[in-house]
């Protein structure tokens, strides 16, 4: 079995108040773009297009099976999102994408991330694998589906949540998981 290092550094923009946490980058075969949720199956930036726009393809470039990266990129800068993974090392145990078959041999060092981001208060795991990860990695309490805990981590108060995935094996419209979504915002 092949280890695999995670391919991207965390994106940490400024002032980000939120850190969002997946689980593993799928195999580079499945990647529209260079960057967090880059299948072109997942509804993570359709989830996001539509709580910010109204539409749900607004990432999407037009005609073309990729997002636009650019207009991602600024649209967590201005809505103070960080992105990364629970994960920093796996190995898969079948060659796809789904989380059932990733065995997590480094998590994620989530206090190094957290002295990057010093106005942080919400992390957010985007799924089953990546929330248990992050409630084994800080020790907080099993986390409800769409909903949050409160808890004490890395010196500071901290709101965690539990999203659904975003992934398309997820069988849920984008509008529904969308509605979790943009809790945390609220």
């Amino acid at each position: 079995m092949n280890k695999e290092q995670h391919p991207l550094k965390p994106f940490l923009p400024k002032g980000a108040k939120y850190l969002i946490l997946g689980s593993f980058p799928p195999p580079k075969a499945r990647w529209c773009m260079e960057f967090f949720y880059p299948n072109w199956t997942n509804d993570f930036w359709r989830i996001w297009g539509y709580i910010a726009k109204g539409d749900k393809n607004y990432f999407a470039v037009p005609d073309e099976k990729r997002f636009d990266r650019e207009k991602i990129e600024l649209f967590c800068c201005d809505y103070g999102i960080a992105l990364y993974d629970t994960a920093e090392e796996v190995v898969r145990l079948k060659n796809n994408a789904s989380d059932n078959f990733l065995q997590i041999v480094r998590p994620t060092n989530i206090a190094a991330l957290l002295e990057q981001l010093p106005e942080c208060r919400s992390i957010i795991a985007t799924g089953q694998k990546s929330a248990e990860t992050l409630q084994a990695s800080i020790g907080c309490e099993a986390l409800p589906v769409g909903g949050c805990v409160d808890t004490e981590y890395a010196g500071r108060k901290i709101k965690v949540w539990r999203m659904p995935s975003s992934s398309r094996a997820y069988p849920r419209p984008v509008e529904w998981k969308a509605e979790y979504y943009k809790k945390i915002l609220e």
